[in-house]
């Protein structure tokens, strides 16, 4: 099996995998945080999860480095 092939199955199994999260963390508070900026108007809605996104990078680089550390 060529590397490509190998990357592209990976690269599904991923968001396979990312889509099963979202699913079933569909009622978890991420995104709908205090901090997190929406704004609406007439015909546009802007969202920045500003606050959901400095906690979940806490959390990924917690967790890369407890797996990851040489």
């Amino acid at each position: 099996m060529s590397d490509i092939a190998r990357t592209l199955i990976f690269i599904g199994a991923i968001f396979i995998l990312l889509g099963v999260a979202m699913m079933l963390l569909k009622n978890f508070p991420i995104g709908h945080l205090p901090g997190d900026i929406v704004i609406r108007k007439k015909n546009l809605t802007i969202w920045m999860p500003i606050t959901s996104m400095i906690v979940l990078s806490l959390v990924l680089t917690l967790i890369f480095n407890l797996f990851f550390r040489k």
